[in-house]
């Protein structure tokens, strides 16, 4: 059983001016092959779920970028510190797609001022490190939030909290749909809006960071004082000057 959604309409992005758009955003910053492998997460089970929408919106841009996306159906994934959990096979495939990963789009929807259960419970599976390999460490990170009512930014302002605390980089632009309810058609397809060209701004940048810091991710998070704990010296390159 596989717990990766599929894409309705992958190719039809109706909302985009594509005459504006970068087909190659990321084109003489560093090779932008293979494509970037970007992982989306939604924090909402409704059958109409307007961050799951809005993930399906972010994923069809991230394709039109050339990016190859995989989206994590959470609907079966158990409660985190439940005896077995970790033996459980929607925690197993989450954190097999999160190594999978170079990149992340986290969208939860604000609930009582915050990210929902939904969302943390599939963030809390992802552990810092399963034996000696780290599933989130040197991947980047975009956040949105879809809300009913007015405009706010804190959801997206935990899941960036949380996203330094799972040792990614969260790059500077962000979404924040309000009253999603409204941004939506009966297809479930984003309407044009200033939040849909939000969502277009944040996918571009995240392409062009994820293949910026590709060539890099493991040399910026290697660390003293865990080559100390895995008693590894590193070679003395000034001495070969």
């Amino acid at each position: 059983m596989s717990r990766l959604r599929t894409l309705p309409d992958p190719d039809l992005l109706p909302a985009l001016h594509p005459e504006f758009a970068h087909r190659r955003p990321a084109l003489g910053l560093a090779a932008d092959q293979p494509p970037p492998r970007i992982l989306l997460l939604y924090g909402s089970l409704r059958e109409r779920s307007y961050s799951r929408l809005a993930v399906e919106e972010a994923a069809r841009l991230l394709q039109f970028f050339g990016a190859e996306t995989r989206i994590f159906d959470p609907s079966d994934l158990p409660w985190p510190d439940q005896p077995g959990t970790d033996d459980h096979p929607a925690v197993s495939e989450l954190r097999e797609l999160s190594l999978w990963s170079e990149g992340q789009v986290w969208c939860s929807p604000e609930r009582h001022g915050q990210i929902t259960g939904v969302m943390k419970a599939q963030i809390d599976h992802l552990p810092l490190s399963i034996g000696a390999v780290r599933p989130t460490q040197g991947r980047t990170l975009a956040v949105m939030q879809v809300s009913g009512g007015s405009q706010s930014f804190n959801a997206v302002n935990t899941l960036r909290l949380l996203g330094r605390w799972m040792r990614m980089f969260t790059i500077p632009n962000q979404s924040s749909v309000a009253k999603a309810w409204q941004e939506f058609d009966e297809a479930g397809r984003m309407k044009p809006s200033a939040y849909y060209d939000r969502i277009v701004d944040v996918m571009e940048e995240l392409v062009r960071f994820t293949v910026l810091l590709r060539p890099h991710a493991a040399q910026l998070v290697d660390r003293y004082s865990e080559r100390r704990a895995a008693n590894q010296p590193v070679p003395d390159l000034l001495a070969t000057l």
